[in-house]
């Protein structure tokens, strides 16, 4: 686990896993003997960094202020993404196979689909602001992260207190329309297909 860990962290969830069994001391044979696919070695060596993002979601939800919960919470998953790229690469897509992250996950959707509309009744975010659009954001800053990591490591904080500013622009112009969660869920299952993480279905 320590392996596939490091290996993702710094690759990303496409790594060979010939590397990261390499790194375990083992042959790949054994690997797939204990994890046959790629979506559970996945699935296995990343539940504890989405646990993290659960508790990071739980976290804000607990915080008495609406804006700083909500502020707070999407520096926090920008700053976990900024350190892990295979996580970066996990919270855009999903693992259907994988019971225990796919339950961590849905966990803290609830946790952050009531942080959002906690902050838009609070008045501290705009009004047309959406869960999906969370999840534009940490696209763009894995992009972000992929980019500049090694020359600008800290680049994603400008970012994301870009994104924020415009987040909270409460008195700003109306958005184009979102992205559905339909149209957000194919878009996660085809990265885990290119991933190597999923069947496309």
């Amino acid at each position: 686990m320590t392996a596939a860990r490091d290996v993702f962290a710094r690759q990303g969830l496409t790594a060979p896993l010939e590397e990261i069994a390499a790194r375990a001391g083992v042959g790949i044979a054994t690997l797939y003997r204990r994890f046959p696919t790629r979506e559970r070695l996945v699935g296995a060596a990343l539940a504890g960094k989405v646990i993290e993002y659960a508790d990071a979601a739980e976290q804000a939800l607990a915080c008495a202020d609406p804006r700083a919960g909500f502020t707070g919470f999407v520096r926090a998953i920008c700053e976990l993404q900024s350190g892990d790229r295979g996580l970066a690469d996990l919270l855009l897509m999903g693992l259907p196979a994988d019971e225990e992250v796919e339950a961590i996950r849905a966990q803290a959707s609830r946790a952050v689909a009531a942080l959002i509309e906690r902050a838009k009744a609070a008045g501290a975010l705009r009004a047309d602001f959406v869960a999906e659009d969370l999840l534009l954001l940490l696209i763009a800053n894995a992009g972000v992260v992929h980019v500049t990591g090694r020359d600008a490591p800290l680049a994603w904080r400008r970012f994301t207190a870009l994104a924020l500013d415009a987040f909270l622009a409460t008195g700003a112009p109306r958005l184009p329309p979102p992205p559905t969660a339909a149209q957000m869920s194919l878009a996660m299952r085809r990265l885990a297909t290119e991933r190597g993480c999923g069947d496309g279905s």
